[in-house]
């Protein structure tokens, strides 16, 4: 039982760490698409149609990055990161526990230990092996007391982190399918700008030829100094 609350107790902390990782993840990406976004729009001063489509990204992000703050972030830390950390907040009194019970069990075999020599080899003071077995059976005690507490706790632990973390793991894929659904909705809406042959150029690779003409076009350029 013991060995198997260690491996709950390390999935625990890693899903802890992972969840929050999530979070700080998607906080860094919509942050890094508002900075694109505002690069892109600088590069256009006109009306055409790139130049919408520019501003209109930059629309559509900078709404996903207060979204993420105001319709993840918030939801996101209270039905699941908080509900996590409270879980694993349980496990440094329990390893406590264990701890205290293993001196517990060193303590007790010292005593059955000095009482079997006692027994083997009698001291000359007659009361020291009735003082050796009382000390024995109150460190039985103790130890059975504390034993009996953490077999009786463990697998109640054990049993509940599937109903305790039901919850949270919904709540989880419920915010992340919102907040999915709302990038596409905002970012495909950007796409209307664009001519409908883009994605076939892409498959076809018209589109990467462009680029690399582009790019051919930027290496032949001279740059002539004033005199």
């Amino acid at each position: 039982m013991e060995a198997r609350f260690k491996v709950y107790e390390k999935e625990s902390t890693g899903l802890q760490k992972e969840a929050k990782g999530y979070l700080d993840s998607m906080r860094a990406m919509t942050a890094a698409q508002a900075r694109i976004a505002e690069t892109v729009e600088s590069f256009y001063s006109d009306s055409s149609e790139d130049a919408m489509a520019g501003h209109a990204y930059k629309r559509a992000v900078e709404d996903l990055d207060t979204k993420t703050g105001r319709e993840l972030d918030a939801p996101y830390r209270t039905t699941v990161l908080e509900p996590i950390q409270k879980l694993c907040a349980y496990f440094p009194n329990t390893n406590q526990a264990i701890s205290k019970r293993h001196k517990k069990l060193l303590d007790y075999d010292a005593a059955r230990t000095k009482v079997r020599k006692l027994t083997e080899k009698p001291s000359n003071d007659a009361s020291a092996l009735p003082r050796a077995q009382q000390e024995m059976d109150m460190c039985e005690s103790a130890y059975i007391a504390l034993n009996d507490e953490l077999k009786d706790i463990m697998p109640q632990m054990l049993d509940l982190r599937i109903p305790y973390l039901d919850p949270s793991f919904e709540a989880m894929v419920r915010l992340q399918s919102k907040f999915s659904q709302e990038g596409y909705e905002k970012l495909g809406g950007v796409q209307r700008y664009f001519t409908d042959n883009v994605r076939d150029d892409y498959a076809n690779g018209s589109l990467d030829a462009e680029v690399e003409n582009s790019l051919q076009e930027m290496k032949d350029l001279t740059i002539v100094g004033l005199s």
